[in-house]
């Protein structure tokens, strides 16, 4: 009778415990018909590399950050899908505001333009953080938003 070496409970002959996933002394390049070693049932995206499942997380904003946080349950994988979700709720106030400012500028005759020049800078400059974060992400690092990156991170290790 053969014991899982992750947990302790009888795996029989199977190749995976049945309790935990964990796979049991599989080899690969062995013999023909060898088991090969999978990763652990341990998440839906075991499969993805961490640093790659950080920036999916963040390539259709907060919709895949919220599919990366309900299903990945590794650490660095759910901070970046937290990031993702918290950016993309952070921009909807600033847009509110950029349009109120534009509102107020449009009712002076000098300096009415400056409202057109600023979402086109604005636009630019979140495609920038947005890009930024998916390579801080791929890079595997916790790269933290100033404000955002201490909420989450707060968040995520409860």
């Amino acid at each position: 009778m053969a014991f899982c070496k992750a947990c302790g409970q009888d795996a029989g002959e199977a190749s995976f415990c049945p309790k935990c996933g964990a796979p049991q002394g599989a080899t690969s390049g062995g013999a023909p018909g060898a088991a090969v070693a999978a990763p652990a049932a341990g998440s839906a995206t075991a499969g993805i590399e961490e640093n790659v499942a950080g920036l999916l997380a963040y390539l259709v904003g907060w919709i895949t950050g919220l599919i990366f946080l309900l299903i990945d349950k590794r650490p660095f994988v759910k901070f970046h899908a937290a990031q993702s979700i918290a950016f993309n709720i952070a921009i909807f106030p600033c847009w509110i505001a950029l349009w109120i400012v534009e509102l107020i500028l449009a009712h002076i005759p000098i300096i009415g333009f400056l409202g057109l020049i600023m979402f086109p800078i604005f636009g630019l400059a979140i495609f920038l953080v947005w890009i930024f974060l998916m390579y801080k992400a791929y890079s595997h690092e916790m790269f933290k938003l100033p404000i955002i990156g201490n909420l989450v991170e707060g968040m995520v290790n409860k």
